[in-house]
């Protein structure tokens, strides 16, 4: 879906207080002080949420069923049933995106996290759970001041960053699957109320989370194709080990409540028409227990911009016996009548969704009575919305994020008592609105890079450089006379929302317009290294600045949220030691020669593309020059890693592990994990211990990326790829451990031609950066 909702920023009025009380009510169904709720049987909490939602469905007319299933539902007052609102955005904070929500009340703002992609660059599961858990309270202090219609939320995005040029590629955790699968379930878990650990899902919700865009979505516009209309042509290979592992994650281990079908088809079929995708697999194999949108009018798409149906009954009729439930549109609203009439739609296709819509209500208490006294959320108030733990939680996410991608000669960090004077030059240095990404509400206070800088250096001065982060033109002259006047100059360039966002792919990976002419005539003019911060979500190519010896350091902060300038700032200080990682290969500009609309992961044959070979994509299949990649960052630290044996932390270097399987062919040249079962899986499990040292000189967060290869890379193996990654916080000089717990079947496997599940014999490597260790699969 596109915001239509203007993001007004009013920041003098952001910092909230004192607070109000809450001031009206919550909707809420099943009001006890109404006699008439007494005789539902769907108003009585003891019984079970089937049997409570068949009880309403069977109260219902049939146009009174058909009006439920859009997106913007009325209410159904003779039964004391509310309006409902299903579309609110939480993306990285709750959002002023949707229908459901307003900042028009005593809650005028939200904690503003990190746009997505630079929350995924710290691998921290943790910190993601936390992030989700703040959106999910802050989501029902709205609700229970009164400043909510809903609480279903449609976030996160976990489709994978295929392609540099994605424009919404910003708004998820980057392109590899396992990152994706496990901040997926972070997220939910953490949003909908239920633990870190453990896998069950709370008697009643907090907030709702919906897994999007199922599935194989990644194109916007590009080059006259769009999304609308899209045919994503997808191998059994691609679908089953790149694009469906965050969904099944998503559903298996963080128990959403909410799926999204996207706009495109894939293999020819319509995602929101596609029965195997929605009930077969979505329902059935991986036993989701939810409700199902389309994105919005994604049901009209079927019809009017696919043609795949002869009549727009037929697109209606196909979606919802497909699995679909609820229509973000009034397409549904407007055709179903005549889809059953016509003999396309029965009654029972209506219960069906509107039974798994009113599910979802019911387990967020909306159908208890006043949620403010009859929920686990009720007690959450509005001054929980904007705390100070919740924007030191925003400050921790953009701290830990920011990827350090340059340091020539240690010119970071920068001594406070050595730096006299500062310029500040880019059109990114004090911008608010470009900090926060797209999908963001208003924040409860913003630092611009600028702002944050100021307070370092007395005597800082700014120029943008550019008009905007287009930079048709650009004052050169006048930059190059600021930078040839101070001590240091730091620049922000990048991109904005003009540039990536949901409907705007990128053509081009370079910085646009005269922004490379701007570095490095300034670059040239400055008495010092320059240092350069990069503000975008997507990747750019800047192989011109890394060979530039005048551009000292690099940094990445992606979008980094309202504390965004403050983080930077304590970066360039030597406040904090930078430690992410890139969640996402940096391609070349060259890379645009081949199309957006080519899905295929593997690495092409000679003759795929005529003239040219296709060089696949994402670190795990791509084959041609990286300007970075994947888990690439630096630190101010040295650190050093050796995998060592659990017991007595000597080095570890080879072992063997047996999988005790039965009635399998021996001469197979490899095992399908169908048929070695769950508790030989299990039983197979082994740990792997790394051990890190900081070699100093700084205390810092250090991420740990255990990668796996295969010898060869035959039948479609990945050239390597992520099985596990973890955190430790060492001070100089000290040493620790990680622990990884390591399972051949999920860890060691690799997807065939026809998307099953296997274990090859013989060696695969455990990676470490240098490190390896040879692990040989034997029965």
């Amino acid at each position: 879906m596109i915001l239509h909702t203007p993001l007004i920023l009013l920041f003098s009025l952001f910092v909230q207080s004192p607070w109000l009380v809450f001031s009206v009510n919550p909707p809420f169904a099943c009001d006890p002080s109404d006699p008439a709720t007494q005789q539902y049987a769907f108003c009585k909490p003891t019984l079970s949420i089937k049997r409570r939602t068949q009880d309403l469905t069977s109260r219902l007319t049939i146009d009174e069923k058909i009006a439920q299933l859009g997106d913007i539902t009325p209410p159904i007052t003779r039964l004391g049933v509310p309006a409902y609102q299903w579309w609110s955005e939480s993306l990285h904070g709750v959002s002023s995106g949707g229908r459901g929500i307003h900042f028009d009340g005593p809650i005028k703002a939200a904690t503003s996290f990190p746009q997505v992609i630079l929350t995924a660059a710290t691998f921290n599961p943790l910190l993601w759970y936390q992030i989700g858990q703040v959106i999910g309270t802050e989501a029902r202090a709205l609700y229970n001041a009164g400043q909510a219609e809903g609480l279903t939320f449609w976030s996160p995005n976990i489709n994978i960053f295929r392609d540099p040029r994605w424009g919404r590629g910003q708004e998820t955790p980057g392109e590899d699957p396992l990152t994706t699968s496990i901040y997926a379930a972070s997220y939910v878990k953490g949003l909908q109320g239920s633990p870190y650990q453990g896998g069950y899902t709370p008697q009643v919700l907090q907030a709702s989370a919906c897994c999007k865009h199922f599935t194989a979505y990644d194109l916007e516009n590009w080059e006259g194709i769009v999304r609308d209309s899209f045919n994503a042509e997808v191998s059994a290979q691609d679908l089953e080990d790149t694009f469906q592992p965050p969904f099944k994650s998503c559903i298996e281990e963080g128990h959403a409540s909410g799926i999204m079908c996207s706009y495109n088809q894939v293999n020819g079929v319509p995602n929101c028409a596609n029965y195997t995708l929605l009930t077969q697999t979505a329902r059935r194999q991986w036993k989701f227990n939810g409700y199902i949108t389309s994105d919005c009018d994604a049901v009209a798409d079927i019809y009017e911009a696919q043609n795949n149906t002869k009549t727009p009954e037929d697109a209606v009729a196909y979606a919802i016996k497909a699995g679909m439930d609820l229509n973000c549109g009034n397409y549904v609203q407007k055709y179903a009548r005549n889809a059953i009439q016509q003999g396309k739609l029965t009654e029972a296709d209506l219960d069906r969704a509107l039974q798994n819509l009113f599910s979802v209500r019911m387990r967020l208490g909306l159908f208890n009575g006043n949620p403010n006294r009859y929920t686990p959320y009720g007690s959450i108030r509005s001054d929980q919305v904007c705390s100070q733990d919740h924007q030191n939680l925003a400050l921790q996410a953009a701290l830990d994020g920011i990827v350090l991608l340059k340091n020539t000669e240690s010119v970071l960090p920068l001594l406070k008592s050595q730096v006299s004077s500062l310029a500040i030059i880019g059109p990114n240095a004090n911008n608010f609105t470009v900090l926060l990404g797209d999908y963001a509400g208003p924040p409860c206070k913003i630092i611009t890079p600028l702002m944050g800088l100021q307070r370092y250096v007395k005597d800082t001065r700014y120029l943008a450089g550019c008009q905007d982060v287009a930079c048709n033109s650009s004052s050169i002259d006048q930059a190059v006379q600021l930078a040839s006047s101070v001590d240091y100059v730091v620049m922000f360039m990048g991109l904005d929302q003009s540039q990536e966002t949901e409907a705007l792919d990128r053509i081009d990976l370079v910085l646009p317009g005269m922004q490379g002419d701007l570095i490095t005539s300034v670059a040239k003019a400055a008495k010092k290294p320059v240092i350069l911060v990069l503000i975008c979500g997507g990747p750019v190519d800047i192989d011109f600045v890394k060979s530039n010896p005048k551009i000292g350091a690099v940094l990445w902060a992606g979008y980094p949220g309202q504390a965004g300038g403050t983080a930077i700032a304590q970066i360039l200080f030597g406040e904090h030691n930078p430690g992410g990682k890139l969640p996402m290969t940096w391609y070349p500009q060259e890379f645009t020669q081949f199309p957006m609309s080519i899905m295929r992961m593997r690495a092409g044959p000679p003759n795929f593309i005529k003239d040219r070979r296709y060089p696949g994509r994402t670190y795990r299949f791509y084959k041609g020059y990286s300007v970075f990649q994947f888990g690439y960052g630096l630190s101010y630290s040295n650190y050093s890693h050796e995998i060592v044996t659990q017991s007595d932390n000597q080095l570890l270097t080879k072992t063997t592990i047996n999988l005790h399987t039965i009635n399998i062919d021996k001469n197979l040249n490899h095992y399908h994990i169908e048929e070695i079962g769950s508790e030989a899986c299990k039983s197979s499990i082994f740990p792997v211990v790394v051990r890190v040292k900081n070699h100093g000189p700084m205390d810092g967060r250090h991420t740990v990326l255990m990668f796996m290869r295969w010898p060869k890379e035959l039948n479609g193996r990945p050239t390597k790829q992520l099985i596990g990654f973890d955190n430790v916080y060492l001070k100089a000089g000290e040493v620790g451990n990680v622990k990884f717990a390591v399972s051949p079947c999920k860890h060691l496997s690799r997807a065939t031609e026809d998307g099953k599940w296997v274990i090859d014999k013989g060696s695969h490597f455990l990676m470490v950066e240098k490190d390896e260790l040879e692990i040989n699969v034997s029965s």
